[in-house]
């Protein structure tokens, strides 16, 4: 406050850009203004265009689909793995055997005639995918990958820190997220090519000069305040305690629900979580409304996960494979209050 610098520039925009890269091991950082910002971003960055699709996955939160559709592009909806709840390997592989052909080294759906123009799997409450897996599939297929890590800060998956793997990883700081600063979100990358653009689709296409006001191309005014970069730095610092706090939550939740017969929603293997949502599976979709009515009259907030995509009015035309396991999660997962606990009670 004392700098004067609250808004769009400053010195805490630019040491958040370092201090996110650094804690995610990548090169570079771009701060901006929340994490769907962050998403749309990035598909532009790798070059999506209107009338291309995107691959991703239907069980997710609308935000990653919206982002697609900003771009004129087309949401395809892969299932996701019943352990993980992120993007299935398995499926994503059986729908580029079928549909999928290179042309001069870009990838093509061969029954649409569209280019398949990236991928964005979702690691769902923090809980990481494959996403070797997934890079490997899409790297043979020449598809960038936009690892879409809003919920997964503090996440590691076989030791690497999520959002590092894709050619571009997108985090997000939202109110209710590991840290926050009210709002917020990142894009990171070893790409310097991709970094540089983002930062400059991400400040309204403004040229550099020292008095001149020339913008090359359509950007977008998606930049964090310096006020908001200032918060997200100093709550980095306590990134090591949110997470212990979290783990310890978790361990009292694993420990309460395995004793009452209840699946409580434990890492993948070769995985750390951050715990971000906590959650539950039930055994039915009736079961899981009868304890989200008793949960929610006696004023504990639990939630189910998100009604999948290709069920939204928007998102209904839209190709989707079988779902199975996507469908199968959503008749039974419900999240439970996960927030910090001060003094961890």
């Amino acid at each position: 406050m004392e700098s004067t610098f609250v808004s769009s520039i400053g010195a805490y925009v630019t040491r958040f850009e370092q201090d996110v890269a650094s804690y995610c091991t990548a090169q570079k950082g771009v701060a901006l203004v929340n994490g769907t910002s962050a998403l749309h971003t990035a598909l532009n960055v790798v070059g999506v265009q209107a009338g291309d699709e995107v691959i991703t996955q239907s069980l997710t939160f609308v935000a990653t689909a919206n982002a697609i559709t900003y771009c004129k592009a087309e949401p395809v909806f892969i299932d996701v793995d019943i352990n993980t709840m992120g993007l299935c390997p398995i499926a994503l592989h059986d729908f580029l055997d079928e549909h999928a052909e290179l042309r001069e080294n870009e990838c093509f759906n061969k029954k649409t005639g569209k280019k398949i123009a990236a991928c964005v799997p979702m690691h769902t409450y923090g809980f990481p995918a494959e996403i070797d897996k997934l890079c490997e599939l899409c790297s043979q297929w020449n598809i960038p990958v936009i690892e879409d890590a809003a919920e997964a800060l503090g996440s590691t998956f076989k030791g690497k820190a999520l959002g590092s793997f894709g050619d571009l990883g997108v985090l997000s700081f939202n109110g209710n997220k590991i840290i926050t600063s009210g709002g917020g979100g990142a894009i990171i990358t070893d790409n310097m090519e991709y970094a540089l653009k983002a930062k400059h689709l991400s400040t309204t296409a403004k040229v550099a000069h020292s008095y001149e006001f020339y913008h090359d191309e359509i950007g977008y005014n998606y930049r964090m305040p310096n006020i908001n970069a200032a918060l997200l730095c100093a709550q980095l610092e306590q990134m090591d305690e949110f997470l212990l706090n979290k783990r310890e939550l978790a361990e009292d939740y694993r420990a309460f629900f395995d004793k009452i017969g209840v699946k409580f929603r434990w890492e993948p293997n070769n995985s750390r979580s951050n715990f971000w949502l906590m959650c539950i599976e039930l055994d039915s979709k009736n079961d899981r409304d009868l304890f989200l009515n008793a949960a929610n009259n006696e004023q504990i907030m639990a939630r189910p996960i998100w009604q999948l995509m290709h069920k939204l009015p928007m998102f209904a035309h839209c190709f989707r494979d079988n779902q199975k396991n996507s469908t199968y999660l959503e008749d039974r997962i419900v999240n439970i209050p996960s927030s910090y606990r001060p003094n961890g009670k």
